[in-house]
């Protein structure tokens, strides 16, 4: 028995070891100098930049402000609010909103809840999906967008869906890349051993403090190899500036922790809102169960892509996306076309 007490012992002090080995590697690979916060502190206000071609701003929304990419708001063009997803930034959308702007249309893409250094709150409870649709109403509301465009990637899906099934009366069109209706996404955890095994890393990311360590340790080594291989160098400068600083990982991560949290599904998950979807069939997160699931909640115009790629679609098929999102927005703003579009695939 006494060789099982020094097993036992050993098992212990290995683990112990481990964490603190963790926990160093993981402090020393952050910024506490808070640089990224500095920089953000000193962007102009939505107002200074509206008479500009665009840039980087801050958007206030109650005591909150939010990091923005903003274009063209100058214009009286039509608005388009991108949602980004985990772990990144609107930076990812600068392709969309080049585009977007180009054409005409007032673009903006937020820094979410978590992201932005001036929209970190403590806590889970802060977290939850109606605090998140909250904010893009925010966002809209400060930016003069009184009906708007949404577009979505990820996380960013997730929220986007519920703001389409919230707030239908603001919304001219949902463009949704990756993630299926929620509705149909929980019918796939649930019912298709496909979709469990590839969610169960929610089980790790709604741990405490474990993912931060896991991901920051060694200069977020794991983080770049499993996120960024597709980023493009100046994006990956962006996510890292983000996600050294201390406690901006955690208010990402809260997104999944607060699944479930404070919210109840709406009384009418149907969607009439026209709707864009686009899905890489080689995503290792997203199956095909919940793209088939979600046609039985789109009840009217439906357009599904369905490209042989990943999950990094903005990276990885740029050209693809962009082209896509504006032809659905641009078709579907002309009344004479929109009829002839309900349900094509």
């Amino acid at each position: 028995m006494i060789w099982l007490k020094w097993c036992a012992f050993g098992l212990l002090g290995f683990t112990i070891l481990a964490v603190l080995v963790l926990t160093i590697g993981s402090l020393m690979s952050l910024d506490w100098k808070k640089q990224h916060t500095a920089a953000s502190d000193n962007l102009r206000s939505l107002n200074e930049v509206r008479t500009t071609p665009g840039g980087l701003a801050l958007i206030p929304v109650g005591d909150m402000r939010f990091r923005a990419r903003v274009a063209n708001l100058s214009s009286q063009g039509e608005g388009i609010i991108m949602l980004h997803g985990f772990p990144q930034t609107s930076v990812s959308w600068k392709p969309l909103i080049d585009a977007a702007a180009a054409r005409g249309y007032r673009a903006i893409a937020f820094d979410q809840r978590g992201y932005s250094p001036g929209a970190r709150p403590g806590g889970i409870d802060a977290y939850t999906i109606n605090q998140l649709v909250s904010d893009v109403i925010g966002v809209a509301d400060a930016a003069g967008f009184d009906r708007f465009h949404l577009v979505g990637h990820d996380w960013g899906s997730a929220v986007g869906w519920s703001v389409v099934m919230a707030h239908p009366e603001r919304i001219l069109t949902w463009s949704s890349l990756s993630i299926a209706h929620p509705f149909a996404f929980v019918q796939a955890v649930q019912s298709d051993p496909d979709q469990k095994k590839r969610s169960r890393y929610f089980l790790l990311f709604r741990t405490p403090w474990l993912p931060e360590l896991l991901l920051s340790f060694n200069n977020f080594q794991r983080l770049r190899s499993v996120a960024y291989q597709s980023a493009p160098p100046d994006h990956m400068d962006e996510y890292m500036s983000v996600f050294a600083e201390p406690g901006a990982l955690t208010g990402a991560l809260n997104w999944y922790r607060a699944m479930g949290r404070g919210s109840s599904p709406p009384a009418d998950p149907n969607i009439e809102t026209p709707v864009l979807f686009i899905w890489g069939n080689r995503d290792p997160a997203a199956g095909r169960k919940a793209v088939e699931l979600q046609e039985q909640y789109i009840r009217g115009v439906y357009r599904k892509i369905e490209l042989d790629a990943g999950h990094w679609l903005l990276e990885t098929r740029t050209d693809d996306v962009v082209n896509a999102v504006l032809d659905h927005i641009a078709t579907v703003s002309d009344p004479a076309e929109g009829s002839f579009l309900s349900n094509q695939n």
